[in-house]
């Protein structure tokens, strides 16, 4: 078997006995010298390594190889694709942790490099329970990460509430994104983001990861080691909302020990929703967001280009607002700062994007080229004509 494969299956192997013991895996490794020369000993060595009253003696057996070739041939065949702890295209601020995963199923469009290698990446979690100060603030923070110099990719986990506005934020803005599912690969949690998951896994630069087998289902204990995986990968953490105890508190403090920036949203003392970002604060374990155009300068990120998406909005707002009610103005705005971030976008992919109805947004992509903001082709690509 070649190194390439024998990398591969081996970290699948080491990932599977030791997903939940990943310094396990780590310190095999680092005993051995690499993957490769872990699984080039023969399987009594390997036990050997393990100890003779080792629990996880007979993990690392043959058949559990063989077991783990097969698996990686059948997500293969399912376009599911592997990355091992060691190749160039791991990514290498999760390979920093002490306690990273020895490999991570990715379900993506793109080569694993496109994915892995075009960083920053910026974290954004919170509270499934999210108010409306919550959801205008995660849609704030994405969209000026958007108008920054320098790109990020936004991580998150795909539950309900912040998780999933800020997916959704950063397809509408333009911006890569990543959900890490606490599930196998082949598997959505929750299923009611599944439309989001496979829109996330068809978008160029885009990914679903994982760091779970095939059959894994979603309980308690999953959700705790995807957490480290979002921290682990993001060189920032950004907490917009948060009760006391909850799974974001988690992502953040892991990401503190991991030596990375935290930022948290302050929100009012008596907001049960604001009660762990407010704390992270005053353990100083985050900074606080006081300024959210000051953020892209301070995440390394670039100055923020305010021009961006202002003039257009105020533009926008300042033709319609006495023609049309609040909400299809809001569409309007929404539809209008779309286009100018994602230029070339149809009309079918900005109803999907924007979670606004087919008819109803070609019907307001009509009035914004009437109005002499956009020029659509006859492949119904939209093209913003107002000067930035």
């Amino acid at each position: 078997m070649k190194t390439s494969d024998i990398i591969k299956v081996g970290a699948c192997t080491l990932n599977r006995a030791f997903g939940y013991n990943p310094k396990v895996s780590l310190r095999l490794i680092e005993e051995t010298g690499s993957i490769e020369a872990l699984f080039r000993l023969s399987e009594r060595k390997r036990d050997d390594l393990l100890g003779p009253f080792s629990r996880f003696q007979g993990l690392l057996s043959d058949d559990e190889f063989f077991r783990s070739e097969k698996e990686l041939e059948e997500l293969s065949g399912q376009g599911i694709q592997f990355v091992a702890y060691g190749e160039a295209d791991f990514p290498s601020a999760l390979a920093e942790c002490p306690d990273s995963p020895t490999g991570l199923y990715v379900r993506s469009v793109s080569p694993l490099s496109d994915i892995f290698n075009s960083g920053p990446y910026i974290s954004i979690v919170g509270t499934r329970d999210v108010s409306f100060y919550g959801q205008e603030w995660t849609r704030k923070i994405v969209f000026t990460l958007a108008q920054a110099q320098h790109k990020p990719t936004i991580v998150s986990g795909l539950a309900f509430g912040v998780d999933i506005m800020a997916h959704r934020a950063a397809l509408e803005a333009g911006l890569r994104t990543i959900a890490v599912i606490p599930t196998g690969p082949e598997d959505i949690y929750p299923n009611a983001h599944r439309r989001y998951a496979e829109q996330i896994a068809g978008t160029p630069g885009c990914a679903l990861v994982t760091d779970f087998p095939p059959g894994t289902g979603a309980q308690a204990a999953t959700f705790l080691r995807r957490n480290r995986i979002i921290a682990g990968l993001s060189s920032a953490t950004i907490v917009v909302e948060s009760k006391r105890k909850g799974g974001s508190l988690i992502t953040a403090h892991t990401a503190f020990d991991y030596g990375r920036d935290v930022w948290a949203l302050p929100g009012r003392i008596d907001d049960v929703r604001s009660a762990g970002c407010n704390s992270l604060l005053r353990e100083k374990v985050a900074e606080p967001i006081a300024d959210v155009e000051a953020l892209p300068d301070a995440l390394g990120l670039g100055t923020y280009n305010r021009r961006r998406k202002a003039e257009l909005e105020e533009e926008v707002r300042d033709r319609y607002s006495g023609s049309t009610d609040a909400d299809t103005l809001e569409k309007l705005c929404r539809i209008a700062v779309c286009i100018k971030l994602n230029r070339g976008i149809c009309v079918e992919e900005l109803a999907e994007q924007l979670g606004i109805d087919y008819v109803q947004t070609a019907t307001l992509v009509g009035t914004l080229e009437t109005g002499g903001f956009i020029v659509t082709d006859l492949m119904q690509r939209c093209m913003i004509l107002v000067r930035s």
